[in-house]
C-alpha cells in the first residue's frame, strides 16, 4: 500500500470516528448537518453514513420538518444494534455485563468468591457465564464488539498482559493466551484507568480534560490519570499507582511488600477492620458500618474520623503530583457520598496555603459502582469507532 493510501485510509477512519462519535452525542443528525459540524464534504459524509447504515449502526429515521422544500433525511444513531461484554475482577467477586453500544447494561451476572490461583478454570467459568448471558439475551456473537477486561493492577493493554495484581496475589498472568475462549476481540484495561474513561465518555466529567480518578476498593486504591483529555499511563504503564505510595514510614505491611502504603490506610476494608479491632464485631460490610455512623455511634465515628484523615492525605499527594481540575472519587465508598464528601473536602482543603477549594474541583463519581466495568465495555467501541464491524 502506497503512502498516500495508507494516508487516505486514516483521514477515512478518523472521519468514521467523528461522524459516529457526533451521532451518538446528538442522536438524530441530516447528512448537512453532519457536514456543516464536522467541516466535511456532504459526499463525504454520505459515503461513511451508507457504510453505517450497512452495519447497522445508524438508520434512516425519516426526513426533517425544519425545513421547507425538499425535507432532508435524518440519520439516527442505533445503540442497540452491537453489544458489548465486560468483566471486573475484584478481591471478593468477578462481575460480568452485557451492554448495548450506550454502555446501557442490559444483563448482569457474578462469579462469586473468585479461585485467581486457577485461572484456567476462572476463565472457563466465565466463557460459560458470557454465553449464558448471550443466550438468555437472544445475542449472537457476531452482534458482540469484544469482551473487556478491567483488572486490579499493573496492566500492559497491548500485549493483554497483568504485569502484577498484589491484592490478587497475581503476577504475569498472560490474558492472551485464553483469546481461543470467545469469538470475539478481547481488550484489558487496569480498573482504574477504566473507571476514569467511562467517568470522561459517560459521566459529567464528558467536557473535562485534566482529572484523576480516585477508585476505591475493598482492598487497594487506584488511580486513573486523564491529561488533555487522553489516559496517562506512563512509560512503563505504571503511573497512577498512588495507593503504593507510602504515606507512614515503617508503617503497616502492604500486599507489594512496602510499608505504609496508602491503601493498607484508606482502603474501604480499613473501616471494618477498625471497628472489628475497636468492638470485637463483624460487620458484614460498609453499609452496615455506615448506618452506625448515621446514628453517631461513638466507635463507628471515631474510626471513620481516623479513616478520612488518611483518605484526605493521599488526595493532597495527588494534587501536589497531578495539579488536576478535578478529582473523582468512586470504587466501594460510591454509595455513600452524602456522609464522605463534605468532611474529606474539609480535610483537604483546610490549612492547605497550596489549594482552595476555588482551585480544583472534588467531585463523586456519578457511575457508582459501575465505573470500571463500564469502562472496560467501552474498550469494545474502538473497533467500531475506527473501522467497520463488518469486515
Amino acid at each position: 500500500m502506497t503512502p498516500r493510501a495508507i494516508n487516505h485510509k486514516a483521514i477515512r477512519a478518523e472521519n468514521r470516528k467523528k461522524i459516529l462519535s457526533l451521532l451518538q452525542k446528538q442522536r438524530e443528525l441530516t447528512l448537512q448537518e453532519i457536514a456543516k459540524e464536522l467541516d466535511l464534504s456532504v459526499p463525504t459524509v454520505t459515503t461513511i453514513v451508507e457504510q453505517l447504515i450497512e452495519e447497522g449502526v445508524a438508520q434512516n429515521a425519516g426526513v426533517s420538518e425544519s425545513v421547507a422544500g425538499r425535507r432532508p433525511k435524518v440519520i439516527q444513531f442505533a445503540p442497540d444494534a452491537y453489544n458489548m461484554l465486560a468483566v471486573d475482577f475484584t478481591l471478593d467477586a468477578v462481575r460480568i455485563v452485557l451492554t448495548n453500544l450506550d454502555a446501557a447494561i442490559k444483563a448482569d451476572a457474578t462469579i462469586t468468591a473468585p479461585d485467581y490461583q486457577q485461572m484456567d478454570a476462572l476463565m472457563e467459568t466465565i466463557r460459560q457465564e458470557t454465553e449464558r448471558i448471550m443466550a438468555d439475551q437472544h445475542v449472537r456473537s457476531a452482534h458482540v464488539l469484544g469482551i473487556g477486561f478491567s483488572l486490579p493492577g499493573v496492566v500492559d493493554e497491548e500485549r493483554g498482559l497483568l504485569k502484577i495484581a498484589p491484592n490478587l496475589g497475581l503476577k504475569q498472568v498472560d490474558f492472551a493466551q485464553y483469546a481461543p475462549l470467545f469469538p470475539f476481540p478481547m481488550f484489558f484495561e487496569n480498573e482504574a484507568n477504566a473507571a476514569a474513561m467511562a467517568e470522561l465518555k459517560l459521566g459529567v466529567a464528558k467536557e473535562m480534560r485534566n482529572v484523576v480518578y480516585v477508585s476505591v476498593l475493598s482492598e487497594g486504591i487506584g488511580t486513573g490519570i486523564i491529561v488533555g483529555g487522553q489516559l496517562y499511563r506512563g512509560k512503563n504503564k505504571r503511573a497512577g499507582e498512588y495507593g503504593h505510595t507510602s504515606i507512614m514510614p515503617r508503617g503497616l505491611p502492604c500486599s507489594c511488600g512496602r510499608r505504609g502504603c496508602w491503601e493498607r490506610y484508606a482502603s474501604g476494608n480499613v473501616l471494618l477492620q477498625g471497628y472489628a479491632e475497636r468492638t470485637g464485631a463483624k460487620l458484614r460490610d460498609l453499609t452496615a458500618f455506615f448506618d452506625r455512623l448515621s446514628v453517631n455511634e461513638p466507635v463507628a465515628t471515631d474510626v471513620f474520623e481516623t479513616y478520612l484523615d488518611y483518605l484526605a492525605i493521599g488526595i493532597q499527594d495527588i494534587l501536589f503530583a497531578q495539579d488536576p481540575h478535578y478529582i473523582y472519587i468512586g470504587g466501594v465508598l460510591s454509595p455513600f457520598k452524602e456522609q464522605i464528601l463534605e468532611p474529606l473536602r474539609q480535610r483537604i482543603f483546610v490549612e492547605n496555603m497550596f489549594y482552595t477549594e476555588q482551585d480544583v474541583a472534588l467531585r463523586w463519581t456519578t457511575l457508582q459502582a459501575n465505573a470500571s466495568i463500564l469502562g472496560a465495555a467501552l474498550l469494545s467501541c474502538e473497533r467500531m469507532f475506527h473501522s467497520s464491524v463488518t469486515a
